[in-house]
């Protein structure tokens, strides 16, 4: 099966940099009606949806400001009244320090959860939704183990399994909500520009270790989302990296 982006509204949190402004760019030339950008970042969301807009043209994306841990009630609300439906969710906002485990968690972890639910809630067709598609943003580090980032490895892992569990072929089969999960290589974002880790002896040997990985830029990550949307089953997980075709995994 395939599935078509065009005249699709797409909402994408942490979407004001990074791999979340990539995929919108890559959303609207796909032919998106419109792209929601949902980030804590004021400044840099509201820039991100009027280069788009001078772009694309007017309305193409429209910015939100959110934080995804506190705000999923009232922005959810906001974005009904404004659009009264969605079709594709990215849940693509994203921490990586270590010395922050309750963050991480409630970034990584609890808000795309909550997040996801709300859409699954809404779109689901047993309850006379229209159906819709969640992409989850999580890492190679969701199926991949080393010995340098414990807490953000197990924030990955719980996307992932939380993505093959609601994605199931038995929840699709009654709610018509595809959910699927991507797990990136690493990628040149902000939040790598400077790790935060667990323990700092360990510091140097981290910098040495990413010194010698396959790395991408965000745009690849951005392609291979948009590729996983027109073909993925739900409950799947995917694996970009170093700009490699995509793989399921």
């Amino acid at each position: 099966m395939s599935y078509d982006i065009k005249n699709k509204i797409v909402a994408i949190t942490g979407a004001a940099s990074g791999i979340g402004y990539e995929a919108a760019i890559k959303f609207i030339q796909k032919g998106a009606k419109a792209v929601l950008i949902l980030d804590f970042n004021e400044k840099l969301g509201a820039e991100a949806a009027k280069t788009l807009n001078s772009k694309f043209g007017d309305n193409k994306a429209i910015f939100y400001k959110c934080d995804v841990t506190t705000d999923v009630e009232t922005v959810w609300k906001k974005i009904i009244d404004d659009h009264k439906s969605i079709d594709v969710l990215v849940n693509n906002a994203g921490v990586l320090n270590e010395k922050s485990p309750k963050k991480t968690i409630d970034i990584n972890v609890t808000a795309l959860i909550e997040w996801s639910l709300k859409f699954w809630e809404f779109s689901r067709k047993d309850k006379s939704g229209n159906g819709g598609t969640i992409i989850n943003l999580a890492s190679i580090y969701g199926y991949r183990v080393d010995q340098y980032i414990p807490i953000y490895q197990a924030s990955k892992f719980a996307v992932v399994g939380f993505t093959k569990s609601l994605g199931h072929e038995f929840n699709f089969n009654r709610s018509g909500v595809r959910v699927i999960v991507v797990c990136p290589g690493f990628t040149k974002t902000p939040i790598v520009g400077d790790i935060q880790v667990w323990d700092d002896v360990i510091k140097q040997d981290l910098k040495d270790f990413t010194e010698t990985q396959l790395w991408q830029n965000p745009d690849v990550v951005a392609d291979a989302i948009v590729e996983v949307f027109e073909k993925a089953k739900s409950g799947t997980a995917w694996n970009i990296e170093g700009g490699n075709p995509i793989k399921q995994v």
